[in-house]
C-alpha cells in the first residue's frame, strides 16, 4: 500500500461494493431473499425486466442485510480511518440503494456524506456525473474497484484500486497516479477450496457395493464406480458453493467457517452462482456414461440435497436424519451404477451408523457453543440443553448399527456368501469400540465437527479400518 499525494481539502469517495465491502450487497442481499423465500427466485427475471434500479429497490423491500454481518476490506478500512484522523473529508459514494448505503455508514462510522442510488442507478458514468456536479472535475480522489469505474477515474484527481483485476489496473497506470490495494492469495487456491475436494472422500461408499459383492477383479465395475464417483463429487461440490452462497451470516458467525472462500470474500459471488450450474453440468456428463438409473439417483440425490439446504438444515432431527439417508443414497448410487446386488442388511447399517456420525456432528457444533457462551446454533433449531438429548439418540444409534451388524452375521446370507464367516465376528467388538470412543471424544469436545472427516485423519480410526479389512479378507 502506498500513501496518497497531499489532499489539499480534496474529499475523498469511496466506492461501497467490492472495494469498502469486499462482497456485492445486492447479491448478498438476493441471496438471502431466495433461502427464506425461494419461490422468489423465479420472480426476479420478471423484476429485473423494470429496470436495474427497481431490481435493487425490490431486493431492499423484501430482505434487509445487516451491516455488522458484511465482510469489509479491514486494511482500506483501516486507512479510511487514518485519513478521517487528518481531518479530510469521506463520502461514500455507491450505486446501491440509498437506504442500503445509509445503513453501511452508520455502521462504520467514518462518513461525513453518503450518495446512493434514489432515481437513478449511480453506476458509471452516472456516477462520475454525479461526483463532478457536486466536487468538480479533478476535485475528488476515488477508490474503486471494477471496470465500471474507470468511467469515474477518469474524472478524479487521484485514483485508489481496491483489489481491481489486471486489465484495470493496466488502463488506470498509464493516465493517474494509482494507489493499490490487492490480495495475493491464489484464486485458483480458493478456487478448490470452494469445492471443498476433502469431503469427496465420502463418496467412496459408492465403491462399498462392488468390494461387499467380492467383485475385486472385474475391471469393468471398478470403471463405472470411478465414473459414478467423480459424478457424484462435482455433484457435492455443486452442493457445497450453493450452501456457501446461502450460509454467508451463519458462517461468518462460526469460528472456522468464517473462513471459507465466500463467507470471506475472497471469492466473488458472481463466480459462486456460475460455478453451481457448470459443476452440475459437468457431473451429468460423467453420468451420461453409466446406467440411466444412476442419473435418477444422483438427480434424487441432489433433490434431497435442495430441500436440506433450504429447509431440513434448520429443523431439528430432520436435518441428521437427511444426512443419514443422503450418505445411504451414495450405496445406492454405487449399486445402480456397477449393477450388484445390495443388501437390506448394508442400507439398515448404513441408515444408524450415519445418523449417529450426524448427531456426533450436532452435538459438536453444541459443544463449541457452549464453550463459547452461546445459548443455540446460529441457523439451527438446536439448543444447548439439547445436548443430552442428542447424545441419548446418537448413542442408541450406534449400538443399534452394532446390533444389526452382529445380526447380519450370524445370518443365512453371510453363510452363502462367505467360506469361513467366523472370522467376522471380531468385526462386532471392532466397531462397538470404534463408535464408544467416537462419542466419548465427542462429549470431550474433542472430536472434530465432522466425524467422516475426524476418521480419515485419525490413526486410530484408520488401525480399526485395517482390522476391519483383514477380518473380511479371512472370512472370504
Amino acid at each position: 500500500m502506498v500513501d496518497c499525494t497531499p489532499t489539499d481539502g480534496i474529499v475523498l469517495c469511496v466506492d461501497m461494493d467490492g472495494s469498502l465491502i469486499r462482497s456485492d450487497t445486492l447479491l448478498e442481499s438476493m441471496l438471502r431473499l431466495i433461502k427464506v423465500k425461494p419461490w422468489t427466485l423465479f420472480m426476479l427475471p420478471f423484476v429485473l425486466l423494470q429496470g436495474r434500479l427497481h431490481f435493487k429497490q425490490w431486493i431492499n423491500k423484501q430482505v434487509q442485510i445487516d451491516p455488522a454481518s458484511l465482510p469489509y476490506n479491514e486494511p482500506l478500512l483501516q486507512w479510511l480511518r487514518q485519513q478521517k484522523a487528518k481531518g479530510r473529508r469521506l463520502v461514500l459514494a455507491t450505486a446501491s440503494v440509498q437506504s442500503v448505503a445509509d445503513r453501511v455508514a452508520r455502521h462504520v462510522g467514518i462518513f461525513d456524506e453518503v450518495i446512493g442510488s434514489q432515481t437513478i442507478n449511480l453506476k458509471a458514468s452516472q456516477k462520475a456525473n454525479e461526483l463532478v456536479q457536486r466536487f468538480g472535475e479533478q476535485g475528488f480522489d476515488y477508490v474503486g474497484n471494477s471496470q465500471d469505474d474507470l468511467a469515474v477515474w477518469q474524472h478524479a484527481r487521484q485514483a485508489i484500486a481496491v483489489q481491481a483485476p489486471a486489465r484495470v489496473l493496466l488502463q488506470l497506470a498509464s493516465s493517474h497516479t494509482l494507489v493499490i490495494f490487492k490480495d495475493n492469495t491464489s484464486k485458483i487456491q480458493l478456487f478448490w477450496r470452494a469445492l471443498r475436494p476433502h469431503q469427496w472422500a465420502k463418496n467412496g461408499l459408492i465403491l462399498v457395493p462392488v468390494l461387499l459383492a467380492h467383485r475385486f477383479f472385474q475391471l469393468d465395475e471398478w470403471i463405472k464406480c470411478l465414473w459414478a464417483f467423480g459424478s457424484f463429487s462435482l455433484t457435492a461440490s455443486s452442493v457445497y458453493v450453493l450452501n456457501d452462497l446461502l450460509d454467508l451470516d451463519a458462517d461468518r458467525m462460526h469460528a472456522t467457517k468464517m473462513a471459507r472462500p465466500f463467507a470471506s470474500a475472497q471469492l466473488s459471488l458472481s463466480i459462486g452462482l456460475a460455478m453451481v450450474p457448470l459443476l452440475l453440468v459437468a457431473a451429468a456428463v460423467l453420468a451420461a456414461f453409466l446406467p440411466l438409473g444412476f442419473l435418477g439417483v444422483l438427480a434424487f440425490y441432489y433433490f434431497c440435497t435442495l430441500l436440506y439446504s433450504f429447509w431440513f438444515k434448520s429443523q431439528v432431527l430432520l436435518d441428521v436424519l437427511a444426512l443419514a439417508l443422503l450418505y445411504t443414497v451414495r450405496l445406492l448410487a454405487g449399486k445402480v451404477a456397477s449393477d450388484v446386488p445390495l443388501s437390506f442388511w448394508l442400507l439398515t447399517f448404513s441408515l444408524f451408523l450415519f445418523f449417529s456420525l450426524a448427531l456426533v456432528k450436532r452435538y459438536s457444533e453444541l459443544m463449541q457453543k457452549r464453550k463459547d457462551h452461546q445459548m443455540k446454533a446460529y441457523g439451527r433449531g438446536y439448543h444447548i440443553e439439547d445436548m443430552v438429548m442428542l447424545m441419548i439418540f446418537g448413542v442408541t444409534s450406534a449400538m443399534t448399527s452394532v446390533l444389526v451388524l452382529a445380526l447380519y452375521i450370524n445370518s443365512a446370507q453371510v453363510r452363502i456368501g462367505y467360506h469361513h464367516p467366523e472370522w467376522l465376528w471380531p468385526m462386532v467388538p471392532v466397531l462397538l469400540y470404534w463408535v464408544s470412543r467416537v462419542w466419548v471424544l465427542g462429549h470431550r469436545g474433542l472430536m472434530h465437527e465432522d466425524p467422516v472427516l475426524f476418521a480419515l485423519r485419525d490413526r486410530v480410526s484408520w488401525g480399526v479400518f485395517a482390522v476391519l479389512a483383514l477380518t473380511l479378507l479371512l472370512a472370504l
